[in-house]
């Protein structure tokens, strides 16, 4: 499987509209390529958006240390219109939402899972499960994919995951909210697998590790990675970026 990553050209935010939907690009995992889309939804185009800095560091990054030197790869990760991806309130609220279509054992199974790599990940930022999407900044569901299709050859290709972001403002604040889907076809180790990586997506790494052992590795394979010193030392130098989101405008 190739790693081609195709990034949208810089664009200009279109004008904020408070508690409205803003934007949405998508970061797609379709036979192992990344992929983002954009649409824009057809507001005035503006070019404001809150100064951009950095947030202080949730503690369990500010006391990470990796002593094995294993370096990263902040090197692959996209900026965006608003900056890095990061979130500045903690703990991050995740709705798990309970599979249907299928039986009782099946879903519980499912989402014992998912629930698996939510904790994984709370070891390095402050996760919360939610018991409503309403008040979730991420929703995971067990659904298709929309298929992916190719620019070149124009055949829809599926996916087996999928992470997107929407931003919008309340009270004059620029936020984002995320939604992964995980295609049903993920079972066993490669639903585990899925639901790291996009989760891993979600918490702000907006890209690709080109190393197999890592989490965030582009495609999936046999023996999947757990969370890597690399993915963790990744996370923290984006959040050590400036974003305009959590500020004011």
């Amino acid at each position: 499987m190739g790693n081609n990553i195709s990034y949208p050209k810089p664009n200009t935010l279109n004008k904020f509209i408070n508690k409205q939907l803003l934007a949405a690009l998508v970061l797609a995992i379709a036979t192992g390529l990344l992929v983002v889309l954009t649409n824009f939804s057809g507001f005035a185009v503006s070019p404001k958006l809150p100064p951009a800095k950095t947030h202080p560091l949730p503690p369990t990054l500010a006391q990470w240390q990796d002593n094995t030197n294993s370096g990263d790869y902040f090197s692959q990760i996209a900026t965006t219109e608003v900056g890095y991806l990061v979130w500045s309130k903690f703990p991050v609220k995740v709705f798990i939402q309970r599979p249907t279509g299928i039986n009782d054992q099946q879903a519980q199974v499912w989402f014992n899972s998912v629930l698996e790599t939510v904790q994984e990940w709370n070891d390095f930022l402050p996760l919360l499960v939610v018991e409503s999407s309403d008040i979730a900044d991420i929703t995971i569901e067990r659904k298709t994919p929309p298929l992916e299709f190719s620019r070149e050859d124009r055949i829809p290709r599926a996916r087996s995951a999928l992470t997107r972001y929407d931003l919008y403002t309340l009270d004059h604040v620029l936020l984002h909210r995320v939604s992964i889907l995980l295609s049903p076809s993920q079972t066993g180790r490669y639903l585990l697998a899925a639901s790291r990586h996009e989760l891993g997506h979600a918490l702000g790494i907006w890209g690709h590790s080109p190393l197999e052992t890592d989490a965030l590795y582009f495609s999936q394979v046999r023996n999947s990675p757990f969370i890597s010193h690399r993915d963790v030392n990744t996370l923290k130098r984006i959040y050590e970026q400036p974003t305009s989101l959590g500020f004011s405008y």
